[in-house]
């Protein structure tokens, strides 16, 4: 169904597919339904609020979250899990990994659908260094404190803000 709306409501694939950097900082094709229109920044600029890029059916599927839901074929595949770190655009691992001290503890398990960040306000864009500073610092917690309750609790806290809404989700 996802697909369809996709498909009538803009041009371009219904999947989205980016290289980002995972466990031990190696390179994956992550998937996700497409939510933007095609760009050629796609793999430089974060989406922001009121993006233009944005497509209709796009704002509600990065509002639902519905358009991770192919990361669980990067489940599958290993790459990633449900729970861990988010995993972030090349770019942002080489930038932010110059800048913060404990950037790349993050690349030491595999990066999560969800994680402790995104259910603790630090979804979304990153505008300034302390935005990235503060994701990092959960990353590093959920890390040095991980245990199947930890990921459970994380994984109800992720569809309480679905249905809840999260400001940062846009």
């Amino acid at each position: 169904m996802i697909a369809i709306l996709i498909k009538l409501s803009s041009k371009g694939p219904v999947l989205f597919k980016q290289v980002r950097s995972g466990v031990d900082n190696k390179e994956f094709l992550c998937y996700k339904f497409r939510s933007m229109s095609q760009s050629y920044n796609a793999d430089t600029k974060q989406a922001t609020k009121g993006d233009t890029r944005i497509t209709k059916i796009g704002g509600f599927l990065r509002k639902s979250s519905l358009d991770e839901f192919p990361q669980f074929i990067n489940v599958f595949m290993g790459d990633m899990s449900i729970v861990g770190p988010r995993p972030h655009m090349l770019l942002h691992t080489k930038e932010y990994s110059a800048l913060i001290t404990k950037y790349m503890v993050r690349q030491l398990v595999k990066p999560g659908i969800t994680g402790a960040a995104q259910v603790k306000g630090f979804r979304g864009e990153t505008k300034e260094l302390e935005d990235m500073d503060g994701r990092i610092r959960l990353d590093v917690w959920y890390i040095e404190n991980w245990s199947l309750s930890l990921d459970i609790n994380i994984i109800f806290q992720t569809i309480w803000n679905v249905f809840k809404g999260d400001e940062k989700a846009f």
